[in-house]
Formats: C-alpha cells, sequence, structure tokens
C-alpha cells in the first residue's frame, strides 16, 4: 500500500507519525517472538478504532448534540449541526478535519496503517509461506499438479533439462 496516498497520514505531524509507528514496530517485534502474540494482536486490530469512525462517531454526536440543544434549550446553538456538517464535508473533498489532530495525538490510527500492521503481521506468522510464483499460484487453481516440475517453456528450450 501506497502511504501517500493515505491523506491523513500525509498532514500528520512528523513527531505523533513517528509515535504511532513506534508503537506499531514494538508491537511487531512482539508478535515475531510469538505465534500466540500475533493471533491475539490480529483480533485486537480487528476491534481497533481508525480515524474514520472516530470522525463519524465525533460528527454524528456533536450534531445530534446541537439539534438537540438547539430545539430545547437555545435557537443559536442550531448552528453546531450546520458546522459539524461542513467540517464533514471539508474532510471528505480535501482531507482535513479541525479535530484530526487531537484523534492523531491520541493514537488512533487510520484504516491503511491498521491494515498495514494487519498484513505485517499475517506474513510474520507466515500466512503467506505457500504462495510462490505465479506458475505454482496457476496449479494450484487448476486443481491437479504437473507431471513434470518443469513449466512449458523449459521444456521447449534445449539444454535446460
Amino acid at each position: 500500500m501506497d502511504q501517500s496516498a493515505d491523506r491523513i497520514r500525509h498532514r500528520t505531524a512528523a513527531e505523533v507519525l513517528r509515535r504511532i509507528d513506534d508503537v506499531t514496530v514494538a508491537s511487531l517485534t512482539r508478535c515475531a517472538a510469538s505465534p500466540a502474540h500475533a493471533d491475539r494482536r490480529l483480533s485486537e486490530l480487528d476491534r481497533e478504532w481508525d480515524t474514520d469512525r472516530a470522525l463519524e462517531i465525533e460528527a454524528a454526536t456533536m450534531g445530534l448534540i446541537g439539534l438537540a440543544v438547539g430545539a430545547f434549550f437555545r435557537k443559536q446553538l442550531l448552528a453546531l449541526p450546520a458546522i459539524v456538517a461542513g467540517a464533514v464535508l471539508v474532510q471528505a473533498t480535501t482531507g482535513r478535519y479541525p479535530l484530526m489532530p487531537i484523534f492523531r495525538r491520541l493514537g488512533l490510527r487510520t484504516s491503511k496503517e491498521i491494515a498495514r500492521e494487519r498484513y505485517a503481521l499475517k506474513a510474520l506468522r507466515g500466512d503467506f509461506a505457500g504462495m510462490g510464483t505465479a506458475h505454482a499460484a496457476e496449479v494450484a487453481l487448476a486443481g491437479d499438479p504437473p507431471t513434470d516440475a518443469r513449466s512449458p517453456d523449459e521444456e521447449q528450450r534445449p539444454g535446460l533439462h
């Protein structure tokens, strides 16, 4: 996965990125020593909240609170849901959200960062060990292994037998 495609990561302060990455590396180091740690960590990653989820929860909560307070106490506070909606629109179009720096400083990771750790854990655990070459994958998908391990190209070229 291309990290430059992660707009939130691109706009995060270097010190915060370093801290988030250090936590990820420490987790991978612990899990490299024990498959049981890796299994437990993968389970934790399935439940980890990413920045998008935090943004959605915060925006929905503030919008609902703004509507309730504006409807029952002060009409001026009805502007709060409009401000929240505007902030979400800005996030959707530019990748900037006013509270995102706070979320990041609290250690919330993007879904891509979580996916990268999940992929690394699976690689450490050996989940991809049997994947081999494209030819091996084609053979596995076909179901019947060839009687000769050489590829058809090798059989046609002299001197490779």
